[in-house]
């Protein structure tokens, strides 16, 4: 691929991960408001850290299930440009927070095999975009950021009418084969630019921007 492929770099907890991010060519950045998660910040720190990130790149919140009280409270307080629905939650659903909030709505959908394409579909009708995950182990207490790839050969070729975003596994090593087999333009990463469960590495992050700026050298 000769064309750059935008990041959204997710779980960033401190000032010097959005240095990082924000330096690596970030078109997103991700916070977790997810408890289980490792990589979950109160609304608080986001505030801080949502005031860090320059204008021009999009400040989105990853919540899984959240009910209305959450994302009252959340987005009272916190400056967000995107809602990432990352639980099981419905179309109707995403519907309805698309309406409540006016912000852009972007769907997690979890693939393991051909069955679960559909899906993506059916929330194309109602979300703005799309994120293509791996669908986390039975049991896993963590809907996404488990560092798992699925088959990408699953969606080659497949065109979508709205912007998409793909997840799941993504390092600065197999970045170039998972473009080349998808075409996506959009990529996620989290746990792959960590040293350690919920703690940024700045080189990875740093290695991760420049495989995507440039794709066809990496």
């Amino acid at each position: 691929m000769s064309t750059k492929v935008h990041v959204k770099f997710c779980g960033l907890r401190s000032a010097a991960d959005i240095a990082a991010a924000v330096a690596a060519n970030a078109r997103y950045v991700g916070f977790v408001f997810f408890e289980k998660s490792p990589r979950n910040v109160s609304f608080e720190e986001a505030t801080a850290l949502a005031l860090e990130v320059p204008d021009g790149i999009c400040k989105v919140a990853l919540i899984v299930n959240a009910d209305d009280a959450f994302l009252d409270a959340l987005l009272a307080v916190v400056p967000i440009d995107m809602l990432q629905l990352h639980g099981s939650e419905t179309p109707a659903r995403v519907r309805e927070v698309k309406a409540r909030y006016g912000l852009p709505v972007m769907k997690a959908v979890g693939v393991a095999d051909a069955g679960d394409l559909d899906q993506i579909d059916q929330y194309m009708a109602v979300a703005d975009q799309i994120l293509v995950d791996a669908k986390p182990p039975k049991g896993a207490d963590l809907p996404g950021g488990n560092g798992l790839a699925f088959d990408w050969r699953l969606i080659a070729g497949r065109k979508w009418p709205k912007p998409w975003m793909l997840a799941g596994g993504l390092t600065p090593e197999n970045l170039v084969e998972a473009v080349r087999i998808t075409g996506a333009r959009q990529v996620d990463v989290s746990s792959a630019v960590e040293s350690a469960p919920g703690i940024k590495d700045a080189g990875l992050i740093e290695k991760f921007g420049q495989a995507a700026q440039a794709p066809e050298k990496v």
